[in-house]
């Protein structure tokens, strides 16, 4: 009986940590149709927000934005930010033990404003 219980205490705990990366999914996705071509680099990441969700059992800590780089292309010199909008592993298989890249959408700043977003848009950019 006892370990019933922590099997259920467990369960709940870790379904409350999937709900949390489920909200910043659902929210970042809401925000990224908020925004807007031509607008600063400030005004995108105060859109999108600064929330951070994860780091229970395992999960990786997922933070707005996730990641950021520099990305040099033939002609210019890319600034790309990196939020969580998709999941491919499945919590009912097993935990998430990161976030892959393609779990996640690129912001593209040139000289501190937005030109588009998306892996397609960054992959033609970067030619």
């Amino acid at each position: 009986m006892k370990r019933i219980v922590i099997l259920m205490i467990l369960g709940l705990l870790f379904a409350g940590g999937c709900a949390r990366l489920s909200r910043l999914r659902y929210e970042n996705n809401k925000n990224i149709s908020k925004l807007s071509i031509g607008m600063s680099k400030d005004e995108a990441i105060a859109i999108m927000g600064s929330k951070s969700a994860g780091g229970h059992l395992g999960e990786p800590k997922v933070g707005n934005p996730y990641k950021s780089a520099i990305l040099q292309g033939e002609n210019k010199t890319l600034e790309v930010l990196y939020y969580y909008t998709e999941i491919k592993q499945s919590f009912y298989f097993r935990p998430v033990s990161h976030i892959s890249d393609d779990e996640l959408t690129p912001l593209v700043f040139d000289d501190g404003k937005l030109i588009g977003w998306g892996r397609e848009f960054l992959e033609q950019n970067m030619k």
